[in-house]
């Protein structure tokens, strides 16, 4: 099943400007390695489904994969062939708004080479250029 909001205080968004850096969700907070965002996309929810089955099929029930990203914001798109007006169209997908610096997913519990394939298969299901990072210790 994929991702999407329970519920929302307004069916449909306008689509808004994506500019500058992530400010927020830009460490690794839960797991020891990190995916993060090098480009600026919107990440549907399907792109993220497949980037958690490929982690946990690889991973084989050892570690844990944090999704760090959800898809929040509705997007529309009216029917091949027709006509303008009538309104604006239905819901057709939902999506993450990405921008440079996230980090989408964290891996915790495994190794850094096991951590780095992993992280490489959900790199290539992902509609934007990523590079792994770990976590900063404070000592």
């Amino acid at each position: 099943m994929a991702m999407m909001p329970k519920r929302v205080k307004y069916r449909k968004s306008q689509r808004g400007k994506m500019k500058g850096n992530a400010t927020r969700q830009n460490y690794v907070a839960f797991g020891e390695y990190g995916l993060q965002s090098l480009e600026m996309s919107w990440v549907t929810a399907r792109q993220i489904e497949a980037g958690r089955v490929a982690a946990s099929h690889f991973l084989h029930k050892s570690g844990k994969v944090y999704i760090r990203i959800f898809p929040c914001k509705s997007i529309t798109k009216k029917p091949l062939e027709t006509r303008m007006g009538k309104g604006k169209a239905e819901v057709e997908q939902w999506v993450a708004c990405v921008r440079p610096g996230t980090v989408m997913f964290e891996i915790g519990g495994i190794g850094g080479d096991v951590a780095k394939r992993a992280m490489a298969r959900v790199a290539h299901k992902m509609p934007v250029k990523c590079r792994l990072i770990t976590r900063r210790h404070t000592g």
